[in-house]
Parts: structure tokens; sequence; C-alpha cells
């Protein structure tokens, strides 16, 4: 008995120390989570209304520009795939991952050749684990990205789209990540960055009842989409950093809530255990007394006879 109260006192212990390291880990990722949402908040209106100025001009002049003109047979796709550098994030990797390799699919059976970026340790491991070709990735900053390092990730891409695909370029640009929706629900989605569907975001205007406005192109209307491609392309890829960012900490603290929960139940059940076989020791122990109680005065008993 006295072996088992051992055993059962330092899985306690051992139990206690796990849940101060997820209850630490609670309140960090929900004081992270809090930041990251004020800066979606802050990027969202300017990824918005650089849409719309895209939109307006692409709807308002001819000019064929890869950013709103699309391929009359799309052959290449590339697919921007956002992931985080660390875990304990519950299913936020893998639904990201999994909503990626959907649209992968989607797209081969279109027929199309698909490249893959990557962003983010777990999504790199993922796809070398499986041996699955990589066109470029990049990670140590999923936690806490800035505009540089949306810059740096949208380089490649840029240049990708701007080449014929038979120097290697692609037709489309596609972005999978995962949308802060609240604290408690973030959702995996893909979108297609490149071309810009000029009739999906008029449509999506016409719902709110907002009205294009209207530009006059200095120099010309294809200066001016060259000048926004790159901000164009710069500011979608920071708003679904911080988005993915957002999602990540908020995964990580339900996450490491659930964890510590689970630690206090165990905790709970182990120390009702510990005093089972306590009781158990102090009964045997009394038991034993009362044994040799009896059988002492029995020996006693005899003698005097």
């Amino acid at each position: 008995m006295g072996a088992q109260l051992r055993v059962y006192k330092r899985r306690i212990k051992s139990v206690t120390a796990t849940k101060k390291i997820t209850k630490a880990m609670e309140m960090i990722a929900a004081s992270r989570v809090v930041k990251a949402q004020r800066k979606v908040a802050a990027s969202t209106p300017y990824a918005t209304e650089l849409t719309r100025a895209v939109t307006a001009v692409g709807t308002g002049s001819n000019t064929q520009h890869p950013l709103t003109t699309e391929a009359e047979t799309a052959t290449r796709a590339a697919v921007l795939l956002l992931t985080s550098d660390r875990g304990l994030a519950g299913a936020f990797n893998s639904n990201a991952i999994k909503a990626a390799e959907q649209l992968t699919a989607r797209l081969e059976a279109e027929g199309k050749e698909v490249d893959t970026y990557i962003v983010g340790r777990r999504g790199v491991a993922h796809y070398n684990f499986r041996e699955r070709k990589i066109a470029k990735q990049w990670s140590g900053f999923t936690d806490q990205p800035e505009y540089a390092d949306a810059k740096t990730v949208a380089g490649p891409l840029i240049e990708a789209i701007e080449k014929d695909t038979a120097e290697g370029g692609v037709d489309e640009l596609h972005i999978v990540y995962t949308e802060f929706v609240s604290m408690m629900t973030q959702t995996a989605i893909d979108g297609r960055l490149l071309p810009l569907s000029l009739e999906a975001v008029a449509e999506e205007s016409a719902k709110k009842d907002e009205i294009l406005p209207l530009y006059d192109f200095e120099p010309s209307a294809e200066d001016v989409l060259d000048a926004l491609l790159p901000r164009y392309v710069e500011s979608r890829i920071y708003n679904a950093l911080l988005q993915s960012a957002a999602s990540k900490h908020a995964a990580t603290r339900r996450a490491m809530k659930s964890a510590t929960d689970n630690a206090g139940d165990l905790i709970n059940n182990l120390s009702r255990l510990a005093n089972a076989a306590r009781q158990a020791e102090i009964t045997q122990e009394i038991s034993e007394i009362v044994g040799g109680a009896s059988a002492l005065a029995d020996a006693t008993a005899g003698s005097d006879k």
C-alpha cells in the first residue's frame, strides 16, 4: 500500500507541474490574441479599400493586365499555404493543410499544374514528410508577422504571376489561411488572389449597396495597375498572415485551457485514489496492531495457565 501511495503522490506532483505550464501558456496566448485581433482590425479596411480601388480601375479600363485578366486556358497555379511555426494549437494546422490539399486536388482535376508555397514550419514538415515538392518556404514570423514579412512572401509570387507559364510562371494565385471569426471559431478558407474576379467584387459591393468610385488614370490605367499589383498582393497576404496568427493564438488558448481543465480533473482523481490508498494503509496498520495485541493477549493468558 505504501508503494502505491508514493506512486500516486509522484503522479500528482508531475501533473500539477504540467498544469502550471499549460495555465501559463493559456494566459500568454490570451494576451497575444488580443494584440493580433487589433492588428487584424487595423489592416482589414486598407486591404478592402485597395481591393475596391483595383476593381474600379479594372472595371473602368480595357487594359489587359495579369491583375485583372484571366488566361484563356490556365495551365499552372500557385497555392500559398499559411500555417504556424509551433504546435499546441489543436486542429489549427491540420485544418489549414487539409483545405490546401483539397484546393490542390481541385485545381489538378481542372488540368492545372500546382506550385505550393508554404509559410510555417508545421506545413513545411507535413509536406517534407510526405516528400511533396515545395516551390518556396518561409518560417520564423508566424506568431507576430510584420508587413516586411508579407513583402518577402509576396515577392516570389508576384514574379511567378508576371512570368510566362513556359518560363515557370503561373496563371493563378490562390491562398489558404485560417480566418479569425471569434475566440471560439476559426475557419480554414481558400481564395483566389490573382487574377482578381471583378464580377465577384462588384456583386459583393452591390449587396452592400456600395458604389465603386470613379478614377482618372494618370498616366495610364496600365501604369496604375502595375503600381497597385504588388501593393494589392502584399496587403492581402499581410491581412491573411494576421488572421492566421490571431487564429493560432485563439486555438492555442482553447487547447491549453482544455489541457489545464483535464489536468485538474486528473489531479482530483489521483487525489481520491491516494486518499483511498492512505485509508487502506491505515486500516491495515490498525488491523495488524489489533491482531498483534490479540495474539499477545492470548499468549499471556496461556502462560498464566
